[in-house]
């Protein structure tokens, strides 16, 4: 095992920064000696001999003048142990930190500014300052195992131009904000991207940049090969769905697919298909992505929850994703988790909502099959004001840091106001790197509470009753009903699976009531009052679904 000595010298007690280097190069597998505040240049060299370092760290933050004296002479002290291989690393403020990189003598100079990533970049070898493909992994789940313990930051970027979203992906990446930047197409993209005869121009950039040619996704990938070279990814559309998975990888390199089973047809409007037959094309989408071991992400259960479904249809929709992605071939599996939806759920109620999503999902986990999790804040539950946006999107993200996410969604701060800027996004991706920091140097564990786990318990055993019923409507015929997509179906279009905003849907039933009672969504009686889901289907098979 490789072993650092660090502290601060001179008369410098400022040793936060000192630790928290410390607490990273333990993480990348280094044996740490923490010397402490106010060490003598020479108390330091004799440490770095006598622990054998390979590395010593370095740290000052008073007076500049004082620091660039202290420095070179510790430099001259020094030397011989860097002819003998010994790397050294410095860390202050800013204005020390300049004048410690003119010595010329440290490996990597660090003054607060720098990415998590950078300095655990440093400790696992590699060269700070040269932006390099290389030196940043590009698959999604390498990508995942080198940031640990650190989630790896995604979030949605379009503009209604290909210039603007050209140069933003381009400031995005040289900022480092991200290592995923979702593309966010326009709808034309979306469902008529082979089509162009059934393209409107006047809707051209509505929602999102329009590509309209694998050269325009070429472009735009090209924009993002700078800076910590993030991963792309796009929205695996509403039609022509293998063509367009084609097309992806081979232009953009594709991260990984999101896909519903439910969504993006004509039940909402994003799509030609009908339900039945959308489900199919989606079950084929999976198996395309998990022959080719590329990542599916099923972004399934927050479509219910934005659509005020209670919690327990989020919790099964959940199971029903994993079900179904393993089903069709998926191995890596992103769990899309979306807090705060609907808006109004308690911090409480709404991480025993995802815990039992978690429970639900984790024994399908397998040898071929691994469960990633990814969290992100409910687009729908941003205060219009950008101070208050601002605290909610750390506030969830603090949350969301409670199950040790794999990735972290981003949704800006700006959403409630306007689809996100590159300034916007690394503004938010700041925000977002200090809460996950704050949780990662030790969060309480907030699952333990026990109202959270007696709601987990409550979810599951009404999550069972809900896919027991749709187990019990498929014919004899079927083998397996939870991935049969005329059972699926049904199962919408009885009410099993229902949400309050599909009212009047020509696809589904539409008819539940559903109310924020003690900060948990649930179902409700036409009096208000809530009803388990025995109830509620047992009233729906009377209607004789």
């Amino acid at each position: 095992m490789r072993t650092v000595v660090a502290g601060a010298i001179g008369e410098c007690v400022h040793v936060a920064g000192v630790v928290n280097f410390l607490r990273l190069a333990e993480k990348a597998g280094w044996r740490t000696v923490f010397l402490g505040p106010a060490v003598s240049a020479a108390d330091l060299i004799e440490a770095a001999r006598q622990e054998d370092a390979d590395l010593v760290g370095v740290s000052y933050r008073l007076t500049p003048e004082t620091g660039e004296r202290l420095l070179g002479e510790f430099a001259e002290s020094a030397d011989e142990l860097r002819q003998k291989g010994v790397k050294f690393v410095f860390g202050g403020t800013p204005p020390i930190a300049e004048r410690a990189s003119t010595i010329g003598f440290f490996d990597a100079v660090f003054d607060g500014s720098q990415p998590t990533e950078d300095l655990l970049s440093f400790l696992r070898g590699k060269k700070i300052g040269e932006s390099k493909e290389e030196n940043y992994p590009q698959q999604t789940i390498d990508r995942i195992l080198w940031k640990q313990p650190y989630p790896i930051l995604r979030h949605h970027f379009g503009q209604p131009t290909m210039e603007a979203t050209f140069k933003g992906i381009r400031e995005i990446a040289e900022a480092k904000a991200l290592d995923i930047i979702s593309l966010g197409i326009d709808q034309d993209a979306q469902e008529n991207f082979f089509h162009p005869e059934r393209q409107n121009p006047r809707k051209k950039g509505a929602g999102g940049v329009p590509v309209r040619s694998p050269e325009d996704y070429k472009t735009l990938y090209q924009a993002s090969r700078r800076g910590n070279f993030p991963l792309l990814r796009s929205y695996s559309g509403t039609d022509d769905f293998i063509r367009l998975a084609e097309m992806y990888t081979k232009t953009i390199n594709i991260a990984w697919c999101a896909i519903p089973i439910f969504w993006f047809n004509k039940m909402d409007g994003r799509g030609p298909w009908g339900l039945e037959d959308s489900i199919r094309k989606h079950q084929e989408v999976m198996a395309w992505y998990g022959e080719r071991h590329i990542p599916v992400e099923l972004n399934e259960p927050h479509h219910w929850g934005m659509r005020d479904a209670p919690d327990v249809i989020f919790v099964v929709s959940a199971f029903l994703s994993a079900y179904n992605a393993r089903a069709f071939g998926v191995r890596d599996y992103i769990a899309q988790l979306m807090f705060n939806s609907p808006p109004g759920t308690s911090d409480a109620m709404d991480l025993a909502k995802i815990l039992a999503c978690l429970s639900i999902i984790e024994p399908l986990e397998e040898d071929n099959f691994h469960i990633w999790r990814q969290t992100r804040t409910g687009l729908l539950s941003y205060p219009l004001d950008e101070d208050a946006a601002r605290a909610h999107l750390a506030a969830s993200i603090y949350l969301q840091m409670t199950i040790k996410p794999h990735i972290v969604h981003i949704v800006g701060h700006t959403e409630a106001h306007h689809a996100a800027t590159a300034d916007d996004i690394i503004a938010a991706s700041r925000m977002a790197r200090q809460a996950i920091e704050n949780a990662i140097k030790g969060q309480p564990d907030m699952t333990g509470d026990p109202k959270v786990q007696s709601r987990v318990m409550a979810l599951l055993d009404e999550a069972r009753v809900t896919l027991t019923a749709i187990r019990e409507i498929a014919s004899n015929a079927v083998e397996d009903p939870f991935i049969d997509p005329r059972t699926l179906t049904r199962a919408v279009t009885s009410g099993i699976l229902d949400a309050p905003h599909l009212q009047n849907n020509p696809f589904a039933h539409g008819r539940i009531r559903t109310r924020i009672i003690d900060g948990a969504c649930m179902a409700v009686d036409e009096n208000g009052e809530p009803i388990s889901e025995e109830q509620r289907i047992g009233a729906l098979l009377k209607e004789n679904i």
